[in-house]
């Protein structure tokens, strides 16, 4: 999987910020060089600091699509030290590619997208993420945001199929007991 060098005081800046918020890590973090995660319920911008508390603390390489709005002075740059590529929503064209391109020169590349877009509640997630998941020709891994008990969990490893729909369905079925701060994902 990929890690970053090991920093003593990143990994115990990322779990003091988990511990005093209360929060912890479940499920198993797998072995897998190249994946695209998905990180849903995501209603709130909350999401954001426990997500990047929990990548610190655990040593993980991510990159993380975020709104270019979110990329300013001094914000912008702490952001994308800690793996954070900005994207500017209302020209998505060529985003899958472009993403699946950078997947595949990758040695080892986690790519984290929320599948809602947005942190308003959604009737239909967006597809980018399985489509960048199929044209990488790498898994899913499904992680959430479980507000009520504070847990940020990580899924079983999702292979894409040849229906989309299908696929899409599998996925959201998962993510049904799965609470956000202001949201469920259905």
């Amino acid at each position: 999987m990929p890690r970053v060098k090991p920093n003593r005081f990143t990994r115990w800046l990322g779990r003091s910020v988990l511990r005093m918020g209360g929060w912890r890590v479940a499920g198993p973090i797998p072995d897998i060089p190249k994946m695209v995660v998905i990180a849903a319920p995501h209603s709130s911008n909350w999401d954001g600091i426990w997500g990047f508390a929990a990548k610190l603390a655990l040593g993980l390489e991510v990159r993380v699509l975020g709104k270019h709005q979110l990329f300013f002075w001094p914000l912008g740059p702490i952001l994308r030290r800690l793996g954070g590529i900005p994207i500017d929503r209302s020209a998505p064209r060529g985003m899958v590619e472009q993403a699946a391109s950078m997947i595949r020169s990758a040695e080892r590349i986690w790519f984290v997208i929320a599948p809602e877009g947005t942190r308003k509640r959604v009737e239909k997630w967006k597809s980018g993420f399985l489509k960048i998941a199929r044209a990488a020709e790498v898994p899913v891994l499904p992680a959430y945001f479980h507000y009520p008990e504070r847990i940020i969990g990580l899924g079983p490893v999702f292979h894409t199929g040849d229906d989309l729909d299908a696929d899409m369905a599998r996925i959201r079925n998962w993510y049904r007991p799965w609470i956000g701060k202001n949201r469920g994902t259905v």
